[in-house]
């Protein structure tokens, strides 16, 4: 696990809010609230472990509604470039701009000790984890290295 990794299944979720790729709206954990949330965040738009994961989630889209699940990508670029990465491979779900680092900071997937930590951190580049969140806000698995190519199917058997 990341070593900045504290929360754990049972823990309530960190509160966050931030802007998405749906023109810029606001989004936060209540937008979700009395739904399942597949929280992921990953290191940068348009890389090919991310675009795999991505898509990976954008083809599982419905059997995750159908599970009661949306889905919320998370990571440092701003709006713009998460909207381009959005379009480019028509992704079915917002991504969050998470510019500043709070959000990652907040579920320990975003800065900590050590050189390659700090490096990461300095380049905005969060550690590649899914938090699964029930519907009153609680984690309920952490996916601390997922498979990028077969994200949703690892997902799927965990909702």
């Amino acid at each position: 696990m990341p070593n900045t990794l504290t929360l754990k299944p049972g823990d309530k979720a960190p509160f966050f809010e931030g802007l998405s790729t749906d023109e810029g709206a606001k989004i936060s954990l209540k937008t979700f609230a009395g739904k399942k949330l597949v929280l992921y965040f990953y290191p940068k738009d348009d890389t090919p472990g991310c675009t795999a994961q991505a898509c990976s989630l954008r083809d599982a889209n419905a059997e995750l509604i159908a599970k009661g699940a949306g889905v919320l990508g998370v990571s440092t670029q701003g709006v713009v470039s998460h909207q381009k990465f959005s379009w480019k491979y028509k992704l079915n779900f917002p991504l969050l701009a998470d510019t500043d680092g709070a959000v990652g900071r907040a579920y320990g997937v975003l800065g900590g000790d050590g050189i390659v930590n700090k490096l990461k951190t300095a380049a905005g580049l969060a550690d590649r984890v899914t938090f699964l969140i029930d519907e009153n806000g609680i984690i309920t698995h952490i996916l601390d290295k997922p498979d990028t190519d077969r994200h949703a199917e690892e997902v799927l058997a965990l909702l």
